[in-house]
């Protein structure tokens, strides 16, 4: 990943209502879930929802897939890889058991809770 595209990604997951949309996504799995769904879980307005969708669709982060009449959104995984890889790349100076733990905390989660991570 290039440092624009990590910039613009964590740029679009520095506000509250967005961390808040992009992490339920991420919880939801490959299925993702209806806008209307993301906005009764989240409490927000369907108009800064939808701002809110498209800015983090730009940023890769958010999928959407049209199925009949609803919109369904989903983690974009693959950049959400990609930016934790870049965030990760030159971690720990040669010294493995400062971002170790962070590596097997992700994969147990994911293993636990079988998602598409």
């Amino acid at each position: 990943m290039e440092t624009q595209s990590a910039v613009g990604a964590l740029s679009a997951l520095a506000h509250s209502g967005r961390l808040e949309v992009f992490r339920l996504l991420v919880q939801a799995g490959a299925d993702g879930m209806a806008a209307g769904e993301i906005a009764r879980a989240t409490g927000s307005l369907s108009n800064t929802l939808s701002t809110n969708l498209g800015i983090l669709a730009a940023a890769g982060l958010v999928t959407s897939n049209r199925q009949g009449r609803s919109i369904i959104y989903a983690a974009g995984y693959g950049q959400m890889r990609e930016l934790l890889a870049f965030l990760m790349e030159d971690c720990c100076g040669g010294k493995p058991e400062i971002c170790g733990p962070l590596a097997d905390l992700a994969s147990l989660r994911c293993d636990a809770e079988a998602r598409s991570c």
